[in-house]
């Protein structure tokens, strides 16, 4: 995840450079696979029926010990639709009390005002509802007719009880017209946190990779992005802007600061080389919903191992399996354009699964790096690898697959 926010923020008023040691990493946990939607770019593949195999109460609690004590600092409750879960406020309880920094990664189309009071309730640390357009492009996304309506109805019910809510949007060519106006709705909504996704070849997400956002396009949506989080630091406000799975985005953003304000741009570098770039199989983490342990949430198809058999602490320190020992390694050996980025300090070789699902090696380069030969310090006119070209496909054939 790149916080723009508090690189933001360093423009400003610079603090000491540290390096990014968190003592365990942020576990994102899907606890349950079914979900009320069934959303084009889902990395789960979740739908609305019941997954066998799940972990039970008991199990989540004996895992969940197992995680405090290897000094994981946050859990990231989600799904599928984790509300759908009937003990899910029993374990969130649990966590909390346990003493983790809680968030809840919701559609937030379930929320109504008995849920909300429960949510408040818990005492969440963070709410993040998806949203991927306004009105109906959002319902195509999640293909069903009414979901933008319900979650702004619930992102509602949980801001009028003080609870910190974020947007979370997936930028694709299918919906990337609803950005400006997605921005607009944050802050006309008094919401706390937008969290930008780069698409991920996952799941359906991979079935849909030819939506993913053309080069040129990406640029210019995070120059936008730029513009809007640095309007809104100089306006003083508190609040956030993230963005997830692709690191060249750090990059990126050092070159907007060295046009933009030349003489911050060494103590930037410094910053986002401390930060180090993509953190899969690090500083983050994946458990699903039958208990099995991935780099992170777009590694589905990859287990670690399963937390019914061996304890999450024992299967994340086991370098044994070249995938972990890969991730792992300081610094990466990756191939292909992000092997010779004279950037590479910063990224950290971006998203491994995209270079994957492409060419069957983790450790090719990442075909969603948007930057110019330039830009990373290569020589003009290598080839690299290219995804299939967006082509709009018709609603009647998504509604099918």
């Amino acid at each position: 995840m790149f916080r723009l926010s508090q690189f933001m923020r360093e423009i400003a008023a610079p603090t000491p450079v540290t390096s990014r040691r968190p003592p365990g990493p942020v576990v994102i946990w899907n606890l349950i696979r079914r979900c009320n939607l069934n959303c084009i770019h889902c990395y789960s593949l979740s739908t609305d029926v019941d997954f066998p195999g799940e972990l039970s109460t008991e199990e989540v609690f004996r895992v969940m010990d197992d995680l405090r004590a290897f000094r994981v600092p946050v859990l990231i409750l989600s799904g599928g639709e984790p509300l759908l879960r009937k003990d899910i406020f029993a374990i969130s309880r649990r966590a909390k009390e346990t003493g983790f920094y809680v968030g809840l990664s919701s559609n937030g189309a379930l929320i109504d005002e008995a849920t909300a009071d429960r949510i408040a309730d818990v005492g969440y640390d963070y709410v993040g509802i998806s949203l991927d357009g306004i009105g109906a492009v959002h319902d195509r996304f999640r293909r069903q007719e009414g979901a933008f309506d319900r979650s702004i109805r619930g992102m509602r019910l949980c801001r009028e009880r003080g609870i910190k809510v974020g947007l979370r949007f997936t930028v694709t060519e299918r919906n990337v017209e609803s950005l400006p106006a997605m921005l607009e709705l944050m802050e006309a909504e008094r919401i706390d946190k937008f969290y930008l996704s780069h698409l991920v070849y996952a799941g359906r997400g991979n079935r849909h990779r030819g939506d993913d956002a053309y080069h040129r396009t990406t640029r210019a949506v995070m120059d936008l992005l730029f513009e809007r989080c640095w309007r809104h630091v100089q306006e003083g406000r508190d609040t956030e802007f993230v963005t997830g799975n692709n690191d060249a985005d750090g990059v990126y953003f050092l070159r907007w600061v060295e046009r933009r304000f030349p003489s911050a741009a060494p103590h930037i570098r410094a910053k986002l080389e401390a930060w180090g770039g993509n953190a899969s199989g690090v500083n983050v983490a994946n458990i699903d919903n039958l208990g099995n342990v991935h780099p992170d949430t777009f590694w589905w198809h990859y287990s670690l191992g399963n937390v019914k058999e061996r304890p999450f602490s024992q299967i994340w320190q086991d370098v044994s399996d070249p995938i972990m020992a890969g991730l792992k390694a300081k610094p990466r050996t990756i191939s292909g354009r992000c092997g010779r980025c004279r950037a590479f300090a910063i990224c950290g070789g971006n998203t491994r699964v995209r270079a994957m699902q492409l060419t069957g090696d983790p450790w090719a380069e990442d075909p969603a790096c948007y930057l110019t030969d330039a830009e990373i310090g290569i020589e003009a006119g290598a080839p690299r690898l290219e995804v299939t070209p967006y082509r709009k496909t018709p609603d009647a054939t998504l509604a099918a697959e």
